[in-house]
């Protein structure tokens, strides 16, 4: 099925600002407390998502922008953008600092203090983190479908729930690596443990950054419709009485909900121009039923060439 247009991406966003906040400020108090450096790669990193929220919003806010001579095709790709500065920025930058930090602390360790300040501060973030995760997945049900979640992440044309939901998998990911990280250190009295904990948090930021990376720079040069909707759209076309065959077509998302449509049709050749200009509107009104995102639709006429068609010329 396709993807709705939906405005679970704002919620998401809002409830993953709200928590990771509220995290920051927790953790930033622990590592105050206990000079832990998985807490403090774990403040860094909550602060880095924090900020990660507030320009996913500001890519929402951009692209709703009119179109201009300029743009003629609007700026619905600038939420690709910013998501993609996301991924690249934040998400690299605080996978860096940790990995930095857990090295220099393994050289240097520092003693884990008030280890129950830290495990506590730990188990309210992994409950707001849980919060947020939770969210974010229900917001994302409607655009997933019968989708898996990892084909979802992989194929979805709204940028900002798979950044959210790949973030707050990683968080809480890394908050367990942080709670193994001080509760093995304080035991066994060797601070080296929550340095290593440290590090695991910050490879995998790196790791879930790379994954983001790859698939906003793929929204970013310009993905097509999926095949079903391709599919569903060359059926609609070729449905009139006037209509011999789609010759040839392509399509490009030019915004998460917004689907750019060129097509070579075939029609009756007894067509007046009148007649053509009606068909043509007809089958742009089949193709505009066929799938839920706007579309920009330019159709040409012509008359099929098999010989063209089978050396691969548009």
């Amino acid at each position: 099925m396709a993807e709705p247009e939906h405005d679970g991406g704002r919620v998401a966003i809002l409830a993953a600002f709200a928590a990771n906040l509220g995290i920051a400020i927790a953790k930033f108090a622990g590592f105050a407390f206990t000079g832990a450096a998985s807490l403090l790669a774990e403040a860094i990193h909550s602060l880095a998502d924090t900020a990660n929220q507030a320009l996913l919003f500001l890519g929402r806010a951009r692209a709703r922008r009119e179109p201009d001579p300029s743009h003629p095709f609007g700026y619905g790709r600038v939420r690709y953008f910013w998501a993609f500065i996301v991924a690249l920025v934040l998400f690299l930058a605080g996978g860096v600092f940790a990995i930095v930090e857990a090295i220099d602390k393994l050289r240097h360790p520092h003693k884990v203090e008030s280890l129950g300040w830290a495990i506590g501060i730990l188990a309210i973030a992994m409950v707001l983190e849980g919060w947020s995760l939770r969210t974010g997945v229900r917001e994302a049900r409607p655009a997933k479908g019968n989708m898996t979640w990892w084909a979802f992440i992989r194929h979805t044309k709204h940028p900002e729930l798979p950044v959210v939901l790949l973030e707050d998998t990683g968080a809480l990911a890394g908050l367990v690596f942080a709670m193994l990280g001080v509760v093995v250190a304080s035991i066994t009295g060797n601070p080296r443990f929550d340095s290593v904990g440290s590090l695991a948090i910050g490879l995998l930021l790196v790791v879930i950054a790379i994954t983001l990376a790859i698939e906003m720079s793929s929204l970013l040069v310009g993905e097509s419709a999926r095949p079903d909707e391709v599919r569903a759209i060359w059926r609609a076309m070729e449905a009139g009485d006037d209509v011999v065959r789609v010759i040839h077509m392509r399509t490009e998302h030019l915004g998460p909900d917004e689907l750019l449509i060129a097509a070579k049709v075939e029609f009756v050749r007894d067509l007046s121009v009148r007649q053509l200009a009606a068909a043509i509107n007809a089958a742009e009104v089949r193709a505009r039923a066929a799938v839920p995102e706007r579309c920009v639709i330019y159709i040409e006429p012509d008359i099929f060439d098999e010989e063209k068609v089978a050396a691969g010329a548009p």
